[in-house]
């Protein structure tokens, strides 16, 4: 007969209600993710610097509108770690989802600017016109903040339980079809950069960027869709309160933290300074 396993002593049992019961605990896990989202803005902010510095006459590239979105909104998130009690009593409570929410979005924004960035390569080496992408993308973020906008107004207006799973839900839907995104496009162009000649310049270079940075962003995106849904049915897992820290920081660092922090690293390379060559003029003779 098995013998049955023993009981967890009552100290560790208890742990988890210890620790989002505490106080100190919640300022420490708020203060520390506000840190973490500081340092990556800090990083974001260094890079736009050194790009512009480095080619001034680029003017706003893809790489420097990424990297100052980045710095947006991990700063946005770095005030709200660092607030959080005093956003916890903004009131009516349908700004404090307005607080909470409205850096995913620009989280959203500012990695499908990296997947518009992608689909411009593949247009362009195929000869077509990449005016309509960037129009669509336009379009896209136009209604997703004007859906958003809309939840926001029904949650005000019918502060219901069911407004608030069907806001949460609509971030949900909103990273799967990122990730699917990801996955068409980036799966596209590294297929397209795989079958480039092997003495193509930048090939293998460019290959490894676009398949770690599009695997980082599609797990990133799959894993936000999926916790996101199990944060709108359940109850004990409600993100947008005080005392669920620990579940807050882990949720903040998988899909949010860590994948940025990747993603910065990987694209940390800089454009070369232009050179411009001596001028010789030729002689009369």
């Amino acid at each position: 007969m098995a013998v049955a396993p023993a009981p967890l002593p009552a100290a560790v049992a208890g742990w988890w209600e210890r620790v989002n019961g505490s106080p100190a605990w919640q300022d420490g896990i708020f203060g520390a993710l506000a840190v973490l989202y500081g340092i990556i803005a800090a990083t974001s902010f260094i890079q736009v610097a050194r790009i512009q510095r480095r080619v001034p006459e680029y003017g706003w590239t893809t790489q420097k509108v990424f990297q100052l979105l980045n710095f947006v909104v991990n700063g946005a998130r770095c005030s709200i770690f660092a607030c959080r009690r005093l956003v916890q009593q903004v009131n009516p409570p349908i700004f404090q989802h307005v607080i909470l929410d409205l850096p995913g979005l620009a989280f959203f924004s500012t990695y499908a600017v990296l997947a518009l960035f992608w689909a411009e390569i593949l247009y362009q080496a195929r000869g077509l016109m990449t005016d309509r992408l960037r129009s669509g993308f336009y379009a896209i973020n136009g209604v997703v903040y004007a859906l958003q906008g809309f939840l926001w107004l029904c949650l005000w207006w019918n502060p219901h339980h069911s407004m608030l799973v069907i806001s949460k839900l609509f971030i949900a839907g909103l990273s799967f079809f990122t990730a699917l995104g990801f996955l068409l496009y980036g799966g596209r162009l590294f297929l397209m950069l795989k079958y480039f000649p092997l003495d193509s310049k930048g090939r293998q270079k460019k290959l490894r960027e676009v398949g770690k940075v599009g695997s980082i962003c599609f797990c990133c995106f799959l894993a936000r869709c999926i916790m996101m849904c199990f944060n709108a049915f359940n109850k004990e897992a409600d993100l947008d309160v005080l005392d669920h820290p620990v579940l807050n920081f882990f949720y903040y660092l998988l899909v949010e933290i860590l994948p940025s922090s990747l993603v910065l690293y990987i694209l940390r390379r800089i454009p070369a300074k232009l050179q411009i060559s001596q001028y010789h003029p030729l002689s009369s003779g």
